[in-house]
């Protein structure tokens, strides 16, 4: 009977320790997250930012990059399926999860490809397939078009970049308004970003929505001049490029109210050697949604990449 009574006070006091501590308990579980799916932790410096990244797996170079709001664990449990066939790496953006933060900076897409092309570069990456989600697409699509020799292939997962992908009612209250899903100005606002970002959520326990709300808050007058960049200030991809050669797998959530799936066809035309793949049921994040489906289509477009 003791022994009961302590387990159910150990439970308790665990469960208050969470709800006090939402982030220590994150960062837990994503460890944990982590190492389950083959991961370890590191970090670069480029540019001048501090980028943590993980990294996991062995042979060619398979880099993804986190869309807006988003981070390098949004990728955890894909490249948990990658992994083995693949040297999977993926940077915290500088501006989002725990990389530098610098309000003076610039955040244009053309700033964040360059960065990334310096943290590559960095890690002595040569070649690599560069894959991404909604922002990370677009800085994806943008990083290939302005260093093609180090690209063998995108992988563009909801991607953001074009006209026609912008065309939401979501994003057309943003410009009307500023008020986006994305954007977090409250403890509730992790619940309305998953709301709007998923068809299919996986679970979250509490302590990771609290996490993601608090920094989310933290981020908002950032992330709100980082959305300008984003959506305003940056150079949509048709208005610049055409018939780029590098190989492409284009991927879309048929449910995705966030971006339009119907930028698919702009898409075609900016990467004409491209497959297209609409994933039924699913919203604006394939990765998190259904991570073995998104990773088992990927596998199977790479087997078919010369080298």
């Amino acid at each position: 009977m003791y022994f009961v009574y302590g387990l159910i006070g150990a439970v308790l006091l665990l469960a208050i320790f969470v709800q006090l501590q939402p982030h220590v308990a994150t960062r837990w579980a994503l460890a944990l997250e982590r190492k389950r799916n083959g991961l370890t932790l590191k970090s670069q410096t480029a540019s001048g930012f501090t980028m943590p990244y993980l990294e996991g797996g062995h042979g060619d170079v398979l880099v993804l990059i986190h869309g807006f709001a988003g981070d390098k664990d949004n990728f955890t449990r894909l490249a948990g399926h990658l992994v083995p066939h693949f040297r999977v790496i993926v940077p915290d953006l500088p501006g989002f999860g725990d990389a530098t933060r610098d309000p003076a900076a610039s955040y244009r897409m053309a700033d964040q490809v360059e960065r990334l092309h310096v943290f590559v570069r960095a890690l002595g990456i040569e070649r690599m397939v560069l894959g991404g989600n909604s922002m990370g697409g677009f800085i994806a699509s943008e990083y290939a078009a302005r260093h093609p020799q180090q690209v063998r292939a995108v992988w563009l997962l909801d991607a953001a970049g074009t006209e026609a992908a912008h065309n939401t009612p979501m994003l057309q209250e943003y410009l009307a308004s500023g008020e986006f899903p994305l954007l977090i100005r409250d403890l509730s606002g992790a619940d309305r970003l998953i709301r709007a970002t998923m068809s299919r959520p996986p679970y979250f326990p509490g302590f990771l929505k609290r996490a993601l709300a608090q920094r989310g808050i933290q981020d908002y007058a950032l992330h709100s001049e980082i959305l300008k960049d984003l959506a305003i200030n940056s150079p949509m991809l048709e208005s610049q490029y055409k018939d780029l050669p590098t190989p492409a797998l284009i991927v879309w959530g048929a449910e995705d109210r966030l971006l339009n799936p119907a930028a698919v066809q702009t898409q075609r035309a900016v990467f004409p050697a491209s497959q297209c793949i609409v994933m039924a049921g699913i919203g604006h994040v394939p990765m998190l949604e259904a991570p073995k489906k998104t990773a088992r289509d990927f596998l199977q477009f790479a087997a078919g990449l010369s080298a």
